[in-house]
This record gives structure tokens, sequence and C-alpha cells, in this order.
């Protein structure tokens, strides 16, 4: 068996974040989870650090350690998305307050000191939400960018438009100079779009098949998808809404399972319009850098085969 993949997942839950956590919470033997880092993006800070707890508690998973970070984006005010996630981003179930505890030192600081602490090339840095932390840890310790090992995010898209302006998606919009600096960064790195997120839809049959596996976690999901699907099925009119953080976990777990290619992306911060955009040279039309591997297909079956069947080991 290969060595496990050290990841910090950096997080804003979001009942898809929780899908996302969920998954890596299955996956031992291929995962080692140095930590969970919170930013401010589907809802506050105050409520995403408290959802991470939520879901490690949920899950029994004490060991697991949980920093909050940024509470708000490096240059301008803070948007969230209570329409889609509800007041608390994991509305839908009913989730008692958490017992465990947030660490006491700063997500951005506790990125610092593992980047420099863990062997160089070996961290992998997993993204759900707005890249904050990620970006604010560049500024403050440029020599961590060439330590990381890969950074795999949900966030942009290209066919597929925006889904919180015509030209955004949400997690970019939030803070477009964190995202330009993160592009910039020279590291490794891995974009799922909506384009591949907007493929994976949470079925009717595939949430059934969740409810099967009948734990808690398994129960608090489907009812967290039951909540969070009506805001895109109202809206694009599918069956099911996509599930979008979860690629990531799945991309480190079954690599085979996506399709993309290396191309230039750029991030636009200047245009009132087209704010958050990310501006994706699929063709190689220009000769920019091509500094990020953009997933563009995903075998949606195997996907959920995948996820079900780690939700079934938590």
């Amino acid at each position: 068996m290969s060595e496990k993949r050290k990841i910090i997942i950096d997080t804003d839950p979001g009942q898809d974040d929780a899908a996302a956590i969920f998954l890596a919470f299955g996956s031992p033997r291929e995962i080692d989870l140095l930590g969970i880092t919170t930013v401010a993006g589907n809802v506050p800070l105050s409520y995403t650090s408290r959802n991470a707890l939520i879901l490690c508690e949920l899950c029994n998973k004490p060991e697991v350690k949980v920093f909050a970070g940024c509470d708000r984006p490096l240059k301008r005010p803070l948007v969230t998305a209570e329409h889609v996630h509800g007041k608390t981003g994991l509305d839908g179930p009913e989730l008692a307050e958490p017992t465990y505890s947030l660490q006491s030192r700063h997500a951005v600081d506790f990125i610092i000191e593992t980047l420099r602490s863990e062997p160089a090339g070996s961290v992998t840095l997993c993204t759900l939400g707005p890249l904050t932390n990620i970006a604010t840890a560049l500024q403050r310790a440029p020599d961590i960018a060439p330590r990381v090992r890969e950074l795999v995010m949900m966030g942009g898209g290209f066919s597929e438009g925006g889904n919180i302006t015509p030209a955004a998606e949400f997690n970019i919009y939030v803070d477009p100079e964190a995202a330009k600096i993160v592009i910039g960064s020279g590291i490794p790195i891995v974009m799922m779009p909506l384009d591949v997120t907007h493929q994976l839809l949470t079925r009717k049959d595939r949430v059934a098949r969740m409810r099967a596996i009948g734990s808690a976690p398994a129960i608090a999901m489907v009812e967290m998808l039951e909540f969070f699907e009506r805001f895109d099925v109202e809206k694009y009119g599918s069956d099911g809404g996509p599930l979008h953080d979860p690629t990531v976990i799945a991309y480190l777990l079954k690599p085979e399972l996506f399709d993309g290619r290396v191309c230039n992306v750029e991030i636009e911060t200047d245009s009132e319009l087209t704010a958050g955009m990310t501006v994706i040279d699929w063709w190689h039309v220009t000769d920019r850098k091509r500094n990020v591997r953009v997933i563009r297909k995903v075998d949606a079956d195997g996907f959920f085969d995948l996820l079900i069947e780690r939700f079934a080991r938590i």
C-alpha cells in the first residue's frame, strides 16, 4: 500500500463541505488528516468553526484538531450564502452544540508551522471555501509555497459560468484577491470547477443508498442534502443538487475518476461585472504560464460509489 496522503482541509462548512470531511474521515488508510482550518465563507467564521467541531463530534473524531482562521476576505466585505446553506450553514438535521473545543492557535499559524515542520513536498492543501487563510499564510511566509505537495481546490467555473454572479463561482467571488495570490504562488494546483461538480447530482436513488447505511453521520448527511439541494433543484431544474466539495477528497483517493488538462488560469479582481471570474485558457490561445490542472470530466457513478462506500466505514 502506498503511504498515506498528509492533508490539511481548509473549509467553510457548508453541507457539501460536510460530505468532503466525512469522505476524509471514512478513508483513514489513504488519508492522514493533520488538521481542519476554518474560514468565513458560506456562513460567518463563528458558524463555520462550530460546524467543523460538530462534524468531528458526529463522527467521533476527538483527535482531529480544528483551527479557526480569517473572519473576512483580504480586501472586501464578507459575502455569505445563507440563502443556500441556511442560517447555520448545516441546516437540515437537528445537530447538538459541540462539546469539542477549537485549538487556541490561529489557522494561518497552524498552516505555516505545519508546512515548515513536515517534510517538504509531503502536505496537500484541500481547500473547500474561499482562499483567505491560504493567501494570508503565503503573504506572511512565502517560504512555504515550495513546500506544498499540491493544492486541490473546489472553485471556479468555465463553460458553466458562475453560481453567485453570472461570471463567478462563490468560493472565488468571496475573496478574489486571495485566489489571485494562491493561483500565482507556483504551488501545483488542481481545480474542481462547477463544470465538474454540476455532473454530480444528489439524485434520489443515490441519496436512498446513503440513507440505507443507517449510521448517525449518514442520516445527518441525508438530511443536510435534502435541505441543501432544494435551492439547486429550483435553480437548475435537476433531480438533486450538485455536490461540490467532496470532489477534492475524491480526487486524492481515486484520481482516475477525473479528467482535465493543465492550462493557464487567471483571476479577475478589477471588474465590477466579472469580479471573481476564473479566466481559463483551455485552448492555450495565450502564451501565459500553464499553472493549474483544470478538471472538466468525472465518472459520476464511480464518484458516488466511492462516497457511499466510505460513508459506510465511518
